[in-house]
């Protein structure tokens, strides 16, 4: 991570540090709803961003995380935080589960598998499947986490946690950029072929993406299922993985810094203008055609790294 890049998040921290001391409840449940979709943004972002993958059906990943939580909670009694890993890691499970028959498949025909996965989430959520779910009415009485034996129930201090949480997926994920695994994912996201050619297991990395990016969106689940304290199918339609896809796109894929940025924009920015809800579909089509036209590598684009040429000299004539 480059100084630059580091006092920017530095600056922000700061910023939304002091934000619930400036606002009333109602927009810091707005904050609260923008760190959500943040993290939802981030998760997604391994999967589309960092390994290429078009996925249009996160949002069952989000909702096995939620209702994880919600059946240990209420029907086990298992604290909010100590079904957080639960929910990630079965989360995590499922996706290996129903992604490694399709993981081979490219480009718009993973994109409409993974729209149908989804839906039949969303579909057997609904019809309550195995008596767990509730149905439509979804599930009632989770409890709100505890800290230290202080119970979270403000909109405040839902803030200090969720974007607590925030820093930390930030922090984890630019190391991640860094590492073997990142790399392997950028190769598979620049030329799958190549990367094969090159001893990168393609198949197993893909697998592996899906599976990291599902657990981080099972784990958001959690957090939302804690901040409610009731959750429904209709929480977890095709439109949430619309608007965690249009984040991604719009921030810049691949981009920590633009799939922030992205959150505050779709989630938070509608907020000011709550007038025009009723044309937001509209609004969020016109804004992409501009995008694809335009910027089509988002707001904040991944940075490529550039080699000087005295560094290219140097490693070819190194032993």
């Amino acid at each position: 991570m480059n100084r630059s890049l580091l006092r920017a998040y530095v600056a922000a921290a700061a910023v939304l540090a002091a934000a619930p001391l400036a606002l009333d409840a109602y927009w810091v449940d707005v904050l609260n709803n923008v760190g959500l979709y943040a993290l939802l943004a981030l998760s997604l972002n391994i999967i589309l961003g960092d390994a290429g993958l078009f996925n249009m059906g996160h949002a069952a990943f989000y909702a096995v995380g939620a209702y994880t939580t919600a059946l240990l909670n209420t029907r086990m009694q298992l604290p909010i935080l100590w079904a957080l890993p639960v929910s990630g890691l079965v989360a995590a499970l499922f996706a290996a589960l129903v992604a490694r028959p399709v993981v081979h498949l490219r480009g718009d025909y993973l994109l409409i598998v993974t729209i149908g996965m989804g839906e039949i989430v969303r579909i057997a959520l609904v019809n309550d499947v195995f008596g767990l779910t509730g149905g439509a009415n979804g599930l009632f009485g989770i409890s709100r986490p505890s800290v230290f034996g202080y119970r979270i129930r403000r909109p405040q201090e839902f803030f200090y946690l969720i974007w607590l949480f925030v820093a930390l997926t930030v922090f984890l994920f630019h190391r991640l950029e860094q590492s073997r695994f990142g790399r392997a994912l950028n190769y598979l996201r620049e030329d799958p072929v190549a990367a094969e050619g090159s001893g990168v297991d393609t198949a197993r990395y893909k697998l592996m993406a899906f599976a990291l990016g599902a657990a981080w969106a099972g784990m958001t689940g959690s957090l939302y299922a804690a901040k409610m304290t009731i959750i429904s199918p209709e929480s977890f339609s095709f439109w949430e993985s619309v608007v965690l896809f249009l984040i991604v796109i719009l921030g810049g894929s691949g981009s920590i810094p633009g799939v922030i940025l992205g959150a505050f924009l779709v989630v938070g920015l509608p907020e000011l203008f709550r007038g025009f809800a009723s044309a937001r579909m509209l609004v969020f089509g016109l804004v992409m055609m501009v995008m694809m036209v335009f910027r089509p590598q988002g707001l904040l684009p991944l940075r490529t790294v550039r080699f000087k040429k005295s560094d290219v000299a140097k490693a070819e004539v190194a032993p």
